[in-house]
């Protein structure tokens, strides 16, 4: 004869080891996530643009790199150019990343009623503009030219609107 008393009892004592269980693997899962938010990998710039944190050296290079906030290997990736490309090959590929993040100078009205997304992004072309202002530094800096941070021109600062390229 089975006995329907004890029936309750091992239901609340799997209920127990399952809490239990969980219990550990979440405490466990807490401990983990803790050392994971201390965790600082060597050589990691807390925050900065890559190797803009280890620029101190006091060399040109390092110089150019904090006050651009900028790795000119950083630059070079953002305008997919490559370190021996000429001034004229950065300054094509400048041209074209920064009209093709330029706003369209008249929106086209789809004939649907939904509205497309833009294809501009002002943050992409702020990042194409400063590339190519790391890289005309780092250019100044090689033909030995004083490389002293010019600060950019007041009404562009107003605006918010990028300079236009200089003329070579």
């Amino acid at each position: 004869m089975v006995r329907l008393s004890s029936s309750p009892k091992v239901i609340v004592q799997i209920a127990v080891a399952g809490a239990k269980i969980l219990g550990k693997a979440f405490y466990a899962a807490g401990k983990q996530a803790v050392a994971n938010a201390k965790y600082r990998p060597t050589g990691a710039a807390g925050g900065d643009a890559a190797g803009v944190g280890h620029a101190t050296s006091g060399s040109l290079t390092d110089r150019l790199t904090r006050e651009h906030r900028m790795t000119a290997d950083e630059a070079r990736l953002i305008l997919n150019v490559k370190k021996e490309d000429t001034a004229e090959r950065i300054l094509q590929h400048y041209e074209h990343l920064f009209k093709a993040n330029s706003p369209p100078a008249a929106p086209a009205k789809p004939a649907s009623g939904r509205q497309a997304p833009p294809a501009h992004s002002h943050y992409l072309q702020s990042k194409v503009v400063r590339a190519r202002e790391r890289l005309d530094a780092e250019l100044k800096a090689e033909l030995g030219e004083d490389v002293a941070a010019a600060p950019p021109p007041a009404e562009a600062q107003q605006t918010g609107s990028t300079p236009p390229p200089p003329s070579s």
